[in-house]
């Protein structure tokens, strides 16, 4: 017996693999909020639990709503332990910075309710914007409405500290990888082959992340073949990244049967980035592919144009 994750090859599984790397972790923070200062260690890191209940009373019913941040941890600033969090957005978001209020109010109720907690442990969030628009809209909250001039210096104006992986100053990244990663979703979305051309360093999986967040895969598949790299298995290694996410959110399955089942999951996501959608006869064909034929097209990904492409492969 296995655990197979439910977790789907979408922008914001590839960004929170990625980020589930310590070293990644705390590359991308020291960059992003301590101005490449090597503020957060990776060995220092403790993964946090960040589900989050809450309960929403009106006279008709009572509500229980969840809610679950992408990436959170533990670790210790000068001897003072602090959560670090991330939220990503591949989408601009009109309400993230209530979302993100709402988070962190909820994290400090939940510690009040915990008599362990002497005192409350802070906490810093970011949110981590990976989408190809300007972000147009709210990070504060005064950005919302009008607020008269005699009230405010009484408003708590609560903001979001927004990082725009467009706009990211990459010589402040220490760790080499975490470098090429970001610097690789520059350059797919700026359409900049020939920078893409020179990450021939760069960790297989990781290139793959960046492809799926900015919807490039035909960007680097002749960077793959021109390194030999075997795309079957990165892809693998890909899906045991997300298999590592997901494992407390599996479900046990025979041995044979989830090989399967993950590779036809995982394909029809990468599918879906490449041709926008499937139809349900192309769908029905995969769910009847042998594991055989689905690693064949795994290792042909970037030949398909269309759905007769993967027809072809598979028959």
């Amino acid at each position: 017996m296995c655990v197979i994750p439910i977790n789907k090859v979408t922008s914001d599984s590839a960004c929170r693999t990625f980020l589930s790397n310590d070293v990644s972790f705390a590359s991308f923070y020291n960059a992003a909020i301590f101005e490449g200062k090597q503020i957060i260690h990776p060995e220092r890191l403790v993964r946090y639990e960040n589900d989050i209940s809450f309960l929403i009373n009106d006279s008709k019913r009572a509500e229980d709503k969840k809610r679950r941040r992408d990436i959170v941890v533990k670790s210790d600033i000068n001897g003072i332990y602090c959560i670090l969090g991330v939220e990503h957005q591949s989408s601009v978001d009109q309400a993230m910075v209530v979302r993100c209020a709402i988070y962190e109010m909820l994290e400090y109720l939940k510690q009040l309710e915990n008599k362990e907690y002497k005192r409350l442990v802070p906490q810093i969030m970011v949110a981590f914007y990976t989408g190809p628009k300007k972000w147009n809209v709210p990070v504060k909250l005064s950005d919302y409405f009008e607020i008269p001039e005699e009230l405010k210096k009484y408003f708590n104006d609560w903001k979001i500290i927004l990082v725009d992986v467009k706009e990211m100053d990459t010589s402040k990244i220490k760790d080499e990888q975490t470098r090429y990663f970001i610097e690789a979703i520059q350059a797919m979305y700026k359409g900049d082959y020939i920078k893409l051309h020179q990450k021939r360093k760069m960790n297989t999986n990781n290139l793959i992340y960046a492809a799926i967040i900015t919807g490039s895969l035909d960007m680097i598949k002749d960077i793959v073949e021109g390194d030999e790299m075997d795309m079957c298995e990165g892809m693998e290694r890909m899906a045991e990244g997300f298999r590592s996410e997901g494992r407390e959110e599996g479900i046990l399955v025979g041995r044979n049967e989830g090989k399967l089942e993950e590779k036809q999951n995982m394909l029809n996501e990468l599918l879906k980035v490449k041709l926008g959608s499937l139809s349900s006869n192309l769908e029905k064909q995969l769910s009847n592919t042998s594991i055989e034929k689905l690693n064949v097209l795994t290792r042909y990904i970037f030949n398909v144009n269309n759905e007769d492409d993967v027809l072809r492969i598979i028959h």
